[in-house]
């Protein structure tokens, strides 16, 4: 049993489609169906609406795992958008591996609006999973964290002639930069470019 599972609290974000996930996510609440506190809920108005980037910054920002759901397939209202969502999370759990995301962090289901209790289920079997695998620890976040970057002093002018910094001009601990992603922006800038070729 993992040693987190009695005193930590994980936090799954929930990408849901407006039009049938939402839905039924809803009548799951108003049917008083028990689903995991753990799952917190963004709409969208389709999962075809859903970049890359969002799922990137949501474990950035610390989610230990994320869930996209959609209308089942043919029931799109945008009439292929969840197509194009299976294309993009199948190619997210690849590139994700280079952050250090384990491919079960990442969950991509069909919900429609009848399906309260499906939803309720999903939530709850991805809480346990999540569980299972533990706090998400970004193996590049740990490496920017413990060599953090520091402002580069710049040229001194002193009665219009230039010298080089010296010791009293190096940056203090104020000056720390920590960033929990590195290169997180070119990463995700990579998965925009890979997924709209794929999904093209």
């Amino acid at each position: 049993m993992n040693q987190h599972t009695t005193d930590w609290q994980p936090k799954i974000v929930a990408f849901l489609c407006n039009w049938c996930s939402y839905t039924g996510a809803d009548l799951a609440g108003i049917s008083r169906i028990h689903w995991s506190p753990a799952v917190n809920i963004v709409r969208v108005m389709c999962s075809g609406r859903l970049d890359p980037t969002f799922v990137v910054k949501a474990f950035s920002m610390g989610a230990d795992g994320v869930i996209v759901s959609g209308c089942h397939p043919g029931d799109c209202h945008y009439q292929k958008g969840n197509y194009k969502a299976l294309r993009r999370v199948h190619l997210l759990k690849r590139l994700l591996v280079d952050f250090g995301v384990e491919p079960e962090r990442l969950r991509l289901v069909w919900v429609s609006a009848s399906e309260g209790e499906a939803w309720a289920r999903v939530a709850n079997e991805m809480e346990a999973k999540v569980r299972a695998l533990g706090p998400l620890k970004l193996a590049l976040g740990r490496a920017r964290q413990a060599s953090p970057l520091r402002r580069r002093p710049t040229r001194q002018r002193e009665g219009g002639l230039t010298r080089d910094p010296g010791p009293e001009d190096r940056p203090g601990e104020a000056d720390l930069v920590h960033d929990p992603l590195p290169e997180n922006r070119r990463g995700e800038a990579r998965l925009a470019r890979d997924t709209e070729r794929h999904a093209s």
